[in-house]
Parts: structure tokens; sequence; C-alpha cells
């Protein structure tokens, strides 16, 4: 039976029994049955390598972190999370630089901690009743590697197209008009990264498109 531990872009936790590519974590969401009673449980929402160090862990143990699951990199950032500064440094850095430089003009913060930087995240990822927070833009604005909500399903912006998001993976891409208004998914702060050049890492299935 599979257990609710993956992550779609909406930030919705799900029971699926496809794997994802990477594990995250946003502190001990579970009780000792494994069934999901939160959310979150703090700030700082990472997102970590599958295989570090070979380090084994029991999924879903008692008294431990509830592992998330996603597709991509992609997916991860649309749900509000960050890469994790243990098991992937290089890339941590990475993002951090590009997250300063894109955004300091709008949070006037110098060489913010990376504690500041979760902190701005959870107020554009999750509202005060734990709902997905959102907001509007034309889709010609919409960097590549963001994510919009488009007739009750996830689309991922790529090549030009919205491509359709699955738990095993990307389907049909669609195309819309530039001066369409879309509801965007991707953390406002994170989607300005996107557009000053950071480039979020994808699932295979977008090999094809």
């Amino acid at each position: 039976m599979a257990l609710q531990n993956r992550t779609d872009p909406f930030g919705n936790i799900i029971a699926t029994p496809e794997r994802g590519t990477l594990m995250g974590n946003r502190g001990i969401l579970h009780d000792h049955g494994q069934q999901l009673i939160r959310k979150s449980r703090n700030k700082a929402w990472v997102f970590c390598l599958l295989n570090w160090r070979g380090i084994r862990r029991q999924v879903m143990g008692e008294g431990r972190y509830t592992e998330l699951f996603f597709l991509d990199e992609a997916t991860a950032f649309a749900a509000g999370h960050r890469p994790c500064s243990d098991c992937q440094r290089d890339r941590f850095n990475l993002f951090k630089r590009s997250w300063i430089s894109a955004n300091s003009e709008y949070h006037q913060l110098d060489n913010p901690s990376i504690a500041a930087i979760d902190k701005i995240l959870h107020g554009e990822r999750i509202g005060r009743r734990s709902e997905k927070i959102s907001y509007s833009d034309q889709a010609a604005n919409v960097p590549e590697g963001a994510f919009i909500s488009h007739q009750g399903n996830a689309y991922l912006k790529w090549k030009g197209n919205y491509v359709l998001w699955t738990f095993s993976g990307y389907r049909a891409a669609v195309n819309l008009p530039p001066e369409q208004e879309v509801n965007v998914l991707t953390p406002q702060s994170i989607v300005r990264c996107f557009s000053a050049g950071f480039v979020p890492r994808v699932h295979q299935s977008l090999d094809e498109y």
C-alpha cells in the first residue's frame, strides 16, 4: 500500500505508487500510524538526493521527519521547496546566489541568511489555512521551469510550450496565447530566479519535447 508522501506542484501530498527522483523534508508530518496529520512543521522546506553517502532510512519512521518525494526539481520548486545544503551543497549555493541576485531589489536584504530566505519563501507558498498561494501573470511572462494551473491541472513552461504534469512524467504540450492570464504555482521569488537564468532540472520524460 502506497504511503501518502508524493508531492505535486500544488504542494498537495498524495498516496500513489509512482516513485519520484528527489526526496524532500518539511519536518514531522505523520503520526505513529504513518498517517499524515499536517502539511508543514517548519519553514525550511528542502529537497534532497535519493541516495547520499549510503544512508538508508525507514520511510515515515516514528519520530523521524516525513520523507516526501518529487518528480523532479521543477516540481519541488513549484511546491515551495529549495535545495538541501547538506546533500547538494553546490546546487544550494548556486540557488542561494541566484535568489539573492534576482530578489535583492524586492526584499531589501543584504546577504540574507538561508533562514531569512526560507521565511520569505514560506510566505509565498502557503497561507494561514495551509492553502497553496499562487499569483496571476500573462503567459508570456512565465519563465522556463515554472508551473501554472490550467483547467485544474499543473503545466510546466518548457521550450515555449506548457506541458502537462503527472506523477509519472510529462505528457502532451499545449500552446497558450502570450497575453492570456495564467495562475502561477511556483513561488514568485523562485520565478524571478528562473527569469534571471537559473534553470531547474526536469524529468527525463521531457526529452521528447
